[in-house]
């Protein structure tokens, strides 16, 4: 079956942009959240975003407003039960994503497939809490959604064939390119990417060099477009660690073991742009 209908569960900063580029496609998207303060929030997300390209002369004020009306903003879960496909965008807590999905799994017709947006929660392990392992599946879009053009399309052990199918054709109608990568923790991407994160903490610990000569090295050595620390405060300190925890936990292998620097950073509340503090500091404009 064509999917028609999209839910997005979560309005945060990945939820918003997912919901985006979904009915930039030409999708009619319900966007979901706990409280309708968020939701309200992702559809600001959304505006600016959207206004930023009509700015440049990217798109029309008409396309914009196209896009701004097949958005359907929702406080009520309810209201996502008859998508044809939902796409799972809350908080990457395992227990808080299972819970959801068997709340998705006993209302959603028998055709519907559920994707997470998670970034390293085995797929198999989330599908296990539904009655329809076969038709979920890793959606994991890259950060930030509407210019990032990857998709790691992530196949959990009773994943279908034709539920991949589908991810992939809603993937690339979204302007996307999906890549299917096989369920082991951090995926490919994060566990090539956060490693090579950890690594700069270990750095800075040792005294190898200030934060900033170690962005540069990178920046002007291999031609990086961000350092690693610009890049972690980016991606949140402790989205970092919770992926190195993960993949240590994972893997049992030493070399994935978390940079006692990187979780002194986080102890202290230094999680990046998001708080204003990371590695570096943010001053609120």
């Amino acid at each position: 079956m064509a999917i028609q209908s999209i839910a997005v569960v979560g309005a945060g900063q990945m939820g918003s942009g997912i919901a985006q580029v979904c009915a930039q496609a030409g999708y009619h998207v319900t966007l979901n959240d706990v409280e309708q303060r968020f939701v309200d929030r992702g559809m600001e997300t959304i505006r600016k975003s959207l206004g930023k390209f009509v700015e440049k002369g990217k798109l029309s004020k008409a396309d914009h407003d196209a896009i701004v009306g097949r958005l359907h903003p929702t406080a009520r879960l309810e209201d996502c039960f008859k998508a044809d496909l939902v796409i799972e965008a809350i908080i990457e807590k395992p227990e808080t994503k299972k819970e959801l999905f068997r709340k998705l799994d006993g209302h959603l017709p028998a055709h519907a497939i559920i994707a997470t947006n998670t970034s390293s929660i085995p797929i198999t392990e989330l599908a296990a809490v539904t009655k329809r392992p076969e038709k979920l599946i890793g959606m994991h879009f890259m950060n930030p959604v509407p210019i990032m053009q990857l998709i790691e399309v992530i196949r959990g052990l009773e994943t279908s064939d034709a539920t991949t199918q589908a991810i992939f054709e809603v993937s690339r109608k979204i302007g996307k390119t999906p890549i299917e990568v096989k369920d082991f923790p951090g995926f490919l991407v994060n566990r090539l990417l956060v490693p090579y994160l950890n690594e700069a903490f270990n750095a800075l610990m040792e005294g190898l060099a200030k934060p900033h000569d170690i962005d540069q090295s990178i920046k002007l050595g291999l031609n990086h477009p961000m350092g690693p620390f610009e890049l972690a405060d980016f991606v949140g300190l402790d989205t970092c660690l919770y992926v190195m925890d993960v993949l240590y936990d994972g893997f049992k292998d030493p070399k994935f073991r978390p940079s006692p620097m990187l979780r002194k950073y986080v102890q202290a509340g230094r999680l990046g742009r998001k708080v204003g503090r990371g590695v570096y500091d943010y001053p609120a404009k």
